[in-house]
């Protein structure tokens, strides 16, 4: 009696799109964890930085990353254990290889996935320099992401 049911259910099941390409599947499989393990090759500078956050970023997320219209990136460094908390990618993520993984997948939000592995190391260095994560003249690589040392980075039970 089961049998009939489960090719019934099998028989209703909705046939929408198609079956995903392994090859689109593997392209977007590119999370990065916290020690950096996955990191492509590529280098960018904090003035490279700059010059692409002017043209893909600074819309959304304003000069300096201060936000408006889209989320704040910068300051609030030391506001966590206050009454107004400013949490940032500067005050609260504990990783910079983190922010390298979220540009990387989901930046600019008008067409993910469409920076280069450079230009997401450069708008990485370039957002990390504003509040003196990184010097000014960084560059950011496979090798040095992961020893960015970011503010909050012990503010977090493992």
């Amino acid at each position: 009696m089961l049998k009939p049911l489960v090719i019934l259910l099998a028989a209703a099941a909705p046939h929408f799109g198609q079956p995903a390409d392994p090859a689109l599947i593997k392209a977007w499989d590119v999370s990065i964890p916290p020690d950096g393990k996955g990191l492509p090759p590529g280098r960018g500078s904090v003035s490279e930085g700059l010059a692409v956050y002017t043209q893909k970023c600074v819309m959304c997320h304003g000069v300096n990353g201060v936000g408006k219209p889209a989320d704040q990136l910068t300051g609030g460094i030391g506001s966590l254990a206050s009454p107004a908390p400013v949490k940032t990618v500067s005050s609260y993520w504990p990783y910079a290889t983190t922010l390298f993984d979220y540009i990387r997948r989901a930046m600019p939000v008008t067409s993910p996935h469409s920076l280069t592995d450079h230009e997401t190391y450069a708008v990485t260095a370039y957002i990390l320099s504003i509040d003196g994560i990184v010097k000014k003249d960084a560059v950011l690589d496979a090798k040095s992401l992961p020893k960015v040392k970011m503010p909050n980075r012990d503010g977090f039970i493992d």
